[in-house]
């Protein structure tokens, strides 16, 4: 089984655990630039919003053993916003699934690294990127859990901009009804679709997600809305997840507020959804992430 930080919840995580996790988030964001620019392909930005979520779920909140991928008392995680695979690769790697050379054969011919998430790669367990299938599937597997009396719990993670699908919320409707307490949505609330924002209209024609939290609430979610980009605030918010889900009637949504391309120099810029960057931008971005790394005491 996983020992990275002792299988510890909040408040049991330390202050070194937790300096340890902000330097290993530099290390993935380094480690995703060098990927994209490798393959001249990955969605950067998402991965940049995702990787403190990432790194806290397989750094003591998740349960699994990442040299048995069948183990039956396994949590379940579902990357519903399966672009995002670039940031969570090297999560896996640092985990034990499969080894760290393989991140730089990413998207390359026979690699098992694709630009979207796969169950081809050790530790993916469904396939997405098709936008709006991970809840609708994270809610079956909940029901059977439930039906089962199994104790794992199951996490699908969305972006915020993929919530536009009608089906992930026919499946908000079906988790509700099932009353399935040991669901829980996971929302990279970073506030942009590809090429919009999800908070703000600019045309008449434009979504607007928020209020966010009140939807959710309205569909029978229990609601907590954290900053994503915390490691106290996330572990916070699973610390009681697995003893919640004994007796929990409602699914439960944490809306963790992120920043799209966060640490980068196209933090919050539009444009930048499947871009890679090249020339002075890349140097930029390397000057901000090693400089970064020697305030964490990275060597």
């Amino acid at each position: 089984m996983n020992t990275t930080l002792s299988m510890k919840l909040a408040p049991e995580v330390t202050k070194d655990d937790f300096l340890l996790l902000r330097q290993k988030a530099n290390w993935v964001r380094r480690t995703v630039l060098d990927m994209a620019l490798g393959a001249q392909s990955g969605h950067i930005t998402t991965a940049f919003s995702a990787t403190e979520l990432f790194l806290s779920l397989y750094h003591g909140i998740l349960r699994y053993d990442s040299k048995n991928l069948s183990w039956e008392d396994r949590d379940r995680f579902v990357l519903s916003e399966g672009q995002a695979g670039i940031g969570l690769y090297p999560v896996l790697a640092d985990a034990g699934f499969f080894p760290k050379s393989e991140l730089q054969n990413f998207v390359k011919e026979g690699s098992t690294l694709g630009v979207h998430a796969e169950p081809r790669t050790p530790g993916i367990q469904v396939l997405t990127g098709s936008l709006g299938h991970g809840l609708p599937i994270a809610t079956g597997m909940a029901d059977v859990g439930k039906q089962e009396k199994k104790d794992w719990l199951v996490v699908c993670q969305t972006g915020d901009g993929e919530l536009s699908e009608g089906s992930n919320w026919e499946a908000m409707i079906t988790a509700d009804t099932l009353q399935l307490g040991n669901l829980i949505v996971l929302v990279n609330r970073n506030h942009q679709f590809t090429l919009g924002f999800t908070d703000r209209r600019e045309t008449q024609r434009d979504i607007v997600l928020d209020p966010l939290d009140k939807k959710f609430a309205a569909f029978g979610f229990e609601v907590k809305t954290i900053n994503g980009h915390s490691f106290p605030e996330i572990f916070e918010a699973f610390k009681s997840a697995r003893e919640r889900a004994k007796t929990a009637t409602k699914p439960l949504v944490i809306i963790a507020d992120t920043v799209k391309g966060n640490g980068g120099f196209f933090a919050n810029q539009r444009m930048w959804h499947y871009r890679v960057p090249s020339g002075a931008d890349v140097e930029t971005l390397r000057r901000g992430l090693e400089a970064e790394a020697r305030s964490l005491g990275i060597k």
